[in-house]
């Protein structure tokens, strides 16, 4: 989930602005060491922020886990998903929002999905997740798995 393309010339131009901030004030052979050492960091921050990643796996037996970012989640505790708009957006993550959730929000993504548990074990009653495309994850999360009971 990259950033909207036009963050990475802001980036570059905060960067670039305070290393000449930085060039005014150091005149001779220091006067790039700010370019070399600023520059960098905005491109480093914009990627860590796009770093994120939603998939479905399964292996040959079909048993299969919800991977979002570092958090993995066995299919078989999934009761239910569905997408949520991005016109609901602000109000699941605002009052509603459930303290024991696990959100895994982007600010540039209009759409999330609601991914609701059913796993007694576990006190997070369900996950909010970022992501482009929420009715590919849905489709995938309502794929049957052998833990399913016809």
């Amino acid at each position: 989930m990259w950033v909207p393309l036009w963050w990475w010339p802001a980036g570059l131009a905060v960067g670039a602005l305070l290393a000449a901030e930085v060039h005014m004030g150091a005149p001779g052979l220091r006067a790039w060491l700010p370019y070399v050492l600023l520059l960098p960091f905005p491109i480093w921050a914009l990627y860590w922020l796009s770093r994120m990643t939603v998939e479905v796996s399964r292996d040959g037996s079909g048993v299969g886990e919800l991977r979002v970012g570092q958090a993995h989640l066995p299919l078989d505790v999934i009761a239910t998903a569905a997408v949520v708009p991005a016109t609901a957006k602000s109000a699941a993550l605002g009052r509603q929002l459930d303290p024991l959730a696990f959100v895994q929000h982007r600010t540039w993504v209009k759409q999330m999905v609601l991914i609701v548990l059913d796993d007694p074990d576990d006190p997070t009653p369900y996950w909010l997740v970022s992501t482009q495309r929420p009715e590919d994850l849905v489709a995938a999360l309502a794929r049957p798995t052998p833990g399913d009971h016809a």
